[in-house]
C-alpha cells in the first residue's frame, strides 16, 4: 500500500537535488506511456547463466544468440550512438550492456539517455557478443525500464561504515561484494550442518518460540503476553527443556536450528535476538558430544571453504584441523592466578582476587560465577585455537551431571575460537530428583534478584520422571559458526541485526 495510516506525507522539497532530478525521471516515463516500474519485462535467462554459456566468445565474436536478461545499472557511458552500461546481477556478477543508433533506433537511444541512472534495475533484450576488447556483452534491440532508482547508490568509492551497513543492509548488499557472499555463506553453513545431522540419523524438530516460563540456559528474557489467553508470555531463550521432553518421548537423536531471543547487551559477540543449533544424543555424554562439534563445525568449514585452514575476510588465517585443545576450568585459573582454586576456596578469596583484578561483578555473586568472572579475565581472551574448556563449577550449571571422579565440578565444556564462545556442551542431568532441587535453588535466586534464573518448569520435571536416558546436549550459535567461518563480528553475519531506529 502507498498510503499507509499515520505515515507522513513527503516533503519533496526537502529532497536532495539528485533525488528530485530522478523523480523528474520516473515523471517523464509515465509521461511517454511506458511504466517506471511494470509488473513485468521480457527475460530469457539471467547474467549468471549467460557468462557461463558464452565464456568462450573471443573479441569481436558474434553468438548469434539472443537473450533478454535484466540487471542494475552500476556504471554507464553514453556517447552520441553508442552507450555502455555494467549490468549487476545480485550475485554481484556483471554484464556488459551496448546500445547502438542501428541497433535500437534514435527514440529508444535517446530516451536510455534521458532517463536511465545508475542504480536503475534495466531489462535488455539482444544478441549475445563480445566487444573488441573481449567483453561479454549483449547487444540490445530493446530495452526496458525494470525499477526506477529514485535514490543514488553510494558512493563505491567510499566504503560504507559498519554502521551503514547493518541498518541499509539492502545498499550493502547492492555495493560489497563481501556482504553478498556473507549472504549466500549462512546458508551454505546450515545446509552442511543439516546434511551432518541426517547422515547421523537426527530428526529436526521445531519447539515452542511462545513460552509460559523461560529456561533451559541462564539469560534474562524478554517479556510478552496473549490476549487469547489473557497471560503473561516469555520469548524463547533456549529451546533445552523442549529438546529434552523429546529425548524422553524416544527421539534419542534430535536438533533444532531455531531463533533465540535474550534481552541482554549486544556487542561484538552478542545480539539480543540470534540464531541457535541445539542437538541431543541418547546413550552420549559430553566428550562424545565435544567430538561431534568438532566435526559439524569442520564439515561446515570445508562445505563452504574446501578446506580447514582459510583466509578470513578482513585478514589472517584460522586453522580447525585436527583434534582440539582441552584445558579445565580451576586448573587454568589456578595457573593463570599463580594460586590454586578449586571448588573449596572460601568465596570471600574470590572476591578479593576479583577485586584485585578490578572485574566488576554482582556483590551477590555465587561462587561458581566469580569463577567464571576470573575464567574470562584471565584465560579466555588468550584462547586463540578452538579449545574445550571443561568441567564448570556446579552451582552455575543447573541442567548439567555432576562430574564422574571430580566433586564440585559438573561435565560441561564451552568451546572458545579466538577468544569466544562457540558453543556449549553437557553431560545431560537426567536424575528428576537432583534436578528439581536445581530448580528450587534456581527459583531461591531468582526471588533473591537475579534476573538470569530458571524458573521451577514442573512439566519438565514430569517428563522427566518417566525416565530419561543418559544424554549429551550441545548449543551452539549459528551466528557465532559464521564468526568463525568468516572472521567477522556479530553483526556482520546477522543479515538484519537488531539496531536502535535512526
Amino acid at each position: 500500500m502507498t498510503n499507509e495510516p499515520n505515515s507522513p506525507a513527503l516533503d519533496v522539497d526537502d529532497l536532495p537535488e539528485q533525488m528530485l532530478v530522478r523523480r523528474d525521471k520516473r515523471a517523464a516515463i509515465l509521461n511517454q506511456g511506458s511504466e517506471p516500474y511494470p509488473v513485468q519485462v521480457p527475460i530469457t535467462t539471467t547474467i549468471p547463466a549467460v557468462r557461463a554459456k558464452y565464456a568462450h566468445l573471443i573479441a569481436e565474436q558474434e553468438s548469434g544468440e539472443k537473450v533478454g536478461v535484466a540487471g542494475r545499472v552500476m556504471f554507464m557511458r553514453n556517447t552520441g550512438k553508442l552507450c555502455f552500461a555494467q549490468l549487476q546481477a545480485g550475485t554481484g556478477e556483471t554484464l556488459q550492456a551496448m546500445l547502438s543508433l542501428d541497433k535500437v533506433g534514435e527514440v529508444e537511444l535517446e530516451s536510455w539517455k534521458a532517463v536511465v541512472d545508475i542504480g536503475d534495475l534495466v531489462a535488455i533484450e539482444g544478441e549475445i557478443i563480445s566487444s573488441k576488447r573481449g567483453e561479454l556483452s549483449v547487444l540490445a534491440d530493446q530495452w526496458h525500464m525494470a525499477a526506477k532508482s529514485l535514490r543514488p547508490l553510494p558512493n563505491p568509492h567510499s566504503p560504507l561504515s559498519e554502521e551503514t551497513r547493518v541498518r541499509q543492509r539492502y545498499a550493502d548488499l547492492i555495493m560489497r561484494d563481501t556482504a553478498r557472499m556473507v549472504a549466500r555463506l549462512r546458508p551454505a553453513a546450515i545446509s552442511s550442518l543439516r546434511n551432518s545431522f541426517a547422515k547421523r540419523d537426527y530428526i529436526e524438530v521445531e519447539t515452542p518460540m511462545l513460552q509460559t516460563m523461560h529456561g533451559g540456559a541462564a539469560a534474562r528474557p524478554f517479556l510478552t503476553s496473549s490476549n487469547a489467553f489473557d497471560m503473561e508470555l516469555f520469548l524463547r531463550i533456549a529451546p533445552e527443556l523442549f529438546l529434552k521432553r523429546c529425548v524422553v518421548g524416544g527421539i534419542e537423536r534430535v536438533f533444532e536450528i531455531n531463533r533465540n531471543f535474550r534481552n541482554e547487551g549486544a556487542d561484538s559477540s552478542h545480539s539480543p535476538e540470534f540464531a541457535m543449533l541445539e542437538f541431543y544424543q541418547a546413550y552420549a555424554d559430553y566428550n562424545d558430544m565435544a567430538t561431534l562439534t568438532r566435526e559439524l563445525i569442520q564439515e561446515a568449514a570445508l562445505a563452504v571453504h574446501g578446506t580447514l585452514n582459510y583466509e578470513l575476510i578482513e585478514g589472517g588465517t584460522r586453522d580447525l584441523s585436527g583434534n582440539w585443545d582441552q584445558i579445565s576450568v580451576f586448573p587454568a585459573v589456578s595457573e593463570a592466578l599463580g594460586q590454586e582454586i578449586s571448588p573449596d576456596t572460601p568465596i570471600e578469596t574470590l572476591r578479593k582476587l576479583c577485586a584485585d583484578a578490578e572485574i566488576t561483578h554482582d556483590p551477590k555473586a555465587i561462587h561458581g560465577k566469580l569463577v567464571e568472572e576470573l575464567l574470562e579475565h584471565y584465560v579466555v581472551e588468550n584462547l586463540k585455537r578452538p579449545t574445550f574448556v571443561m568441567d564448570y563449577p556446579v552451582d552455575t550449571s543447573p541442567l548439567v551431571r555432576d562430574h564422574r571422579t571430580i566433586k564440585g565440578v559438573v561435565e560441561k565444556w564451552d568451546l572458545y575460537i579466538d577468544g569466544y564462545e562457540a558453543g556449549t556442551g553437557y553431560s545431560e542431568l537426567i536424575d528428576p530428583v537432583i534436578q528439581r532441587e536445581r530448580l528450587v535453588a534456581q527459583s531461591a535466586l531468582k526471588d533473591g534478584g537475579d534476573a538470569e534464573a530458571m524458573q521451577l518448569d514442573e512439566d519438565f520435571l514430569r517428563a522427566l520422571e518417566y525416565g530419561m536416558p543418559p544424554s549429551g546436549g550441545v548449543g551452539m550459535g549459528v551466528d557465532r559458526l559464521l564468526m568463525t567461518l568468516t572472521g567477522l563480528n556479530i553483526r556482520e553475519t546477522i543479515l538484519f541485526p537488531l539496531v536502535k531506529p535512526e
